[in-house]
């Protein structure tokens, strides 16, 4: 029975069909299709907008990202301290303006709990943030 079917597959003859692979550019300049122009250039846009951004973040001084750095290490440990006086720690939050870099945080307690207003004296950006009472 094998034989038989080698046999069979030797002298059939197979069938082979095959089509032809047709480029087709997707640039208009390159003979491709008008309608890609939009989304190329949208595409080439968005591209260099963030080589632009990576490159800004990397023209910061070392003494720029120290004082970044510094800042945020600051705004942590406020943040820290406020956290542990409404949820149970030791320590005593004291109402009041703080300056930390270009932030001006104003602590008050109001009648829902403590009230933080936080301005970006360089932006002119405000978030208030209010931690309810337990």
């Amino acid at each position: 029975m094998k034989r038989i079917i080698f046999i069979w597959l030797c002298f059939m003859p197979f069938i082979v069909s095959a089509q032809d692979f047709v480029y087709t550019p997707v640039n208009p300049a390159f003979g491709g299709n008008t309608y890609n122009y939009s989304w190329l250039l949208n595409s080439a846009d968005a591209q260099k907008k963030q080589a632009t951004a990576t490159s800004a973040a990397s023209s910061q001084t070392t003494l720029d990202n120290f004082t970044n750095n510094l800042n945020n290490q600051i705004l942590n440990q406020l943040a820290s301290k406020i956290l542990q006086e409404q949820f149970g720690s030791n320590f005593s939050l004291q109402n009041g303006q703080y300056t930390v870099g270009n932030y001006q945080i104003n602590i008050t307690q109001g009648a829902q709990g403590v009230d933080i207003n936080i301005l970006d004296t360089q932006s002119g950006g405000q978030s208030s943030i209010t931690i309810p009472n337990q």
